[in-house]
């Protein structure tokens, strides 16, 4: 193909020189269009098995809570975002009596909207991240491990453990270019009622494809320290961070 296009392939997975037979796309294009779909499909349908990645974690020498939320299903936690914000009261107390106070910062994991995400990247995420806090003796509460949860779940968790800072792990909603990306969401002071403006994302975390697990971490280290030392997140807290990369080991 002399299409111009065709050399930026090798810069990005966005569907771009895809190429045309009379009014159509190639077969060979119309195929991983429709593998592609299915993959997105699957990552949001995929079951989490969460209680082996709660024994990865503790192997990481990490105490872990799994909770809940009101969620009853798949189905229902598509339909019912709200659901996904707050925990089921049970959950909310065992985490309030998790000995947790005193936290720098919540940490969370969720399966969000790719499980597929998750189970790909989140243990070698979470490696990465808490060698950052440990070097630099960040006091994590317990890893809450929550199935079915959406962003602002880490309000309600934050608040009940009186964390400085909330981080939630996500699984991101699934494009036809990336099924398996995984976001993270910082939260200064968190409490139920905190707007989205109020909250720092790092997004596309899914090497070696996308942003790697420690550039990733290296920016959440950074953005917890700034969030702390200011008292600030989200749109007023800028990333000024100098140069690509920390030393976190």
């Amino acid at each position: 193909m002399s299409d111009a296009w065709v050399a930026l392939r090798r810069f990005t997975q966005a569907r771009i020189a895809l190429g045309r037979v009379g009014h159509a796309v190639p077969t060979s294009e119309l195929l991983d269009f429709q593998l592609a779909h299915a993959e997105a499909r699957d990552a949001v349908h995929f079951p989490w098995d969460i209680d082996a990645f709660a024994e990865q974690v503790r192997s990481l020498g990490e105490e872990t809570l799994i909770l809940d939320t009101p969620v009853s299903s798949r189905d229902e936690y598509l339909r019912r975002p709200d659901f996904g914000r707050v925990l089921t009261e049970e959950s909310r107390t065992r985490l309030k009596n998790a000995n947790a106070g005193g936290a720098d910062v919540a940490l969370i994991v969720t399966n969000g909207l790719s499980s597929t995400a998750v189970e790909r990247h989140g243990i070698p995420l979470l490696c990465a991240i808490l060698n950052g806090y440990r070097a630099r003796q960040i006091r994590i509460a317990p890893v809450s491990l929550i199935a079915n949860g959406r962003v602002a779940l880490s309000d309600d968790i934050g608040g009940a453990v009186v964390a400085r800072v909330a981080v939630i792990i996500v699984g991101e909603r699934p494009g036809l270019s990336a099924a398996d990306s995984l976001g993270i969401y910082l939260t200064f002071a968190p409490q139920p009622g905190k707007s989205d403006a109020e909250r720092n994302c790092i997004s596309n975390i899914r090497s070696p494809d996308g942003m790697s697990y420690e550039d990733a971490a290296a920016k959440l280290l950074y953005l917890t320290g700034e969030a702390m030392r200011r008292g600030i997140s989200g749109v007023a807290l800028k990333d000024e961070m100098a140069g690509s990369k920390l030393d976190i080991t």
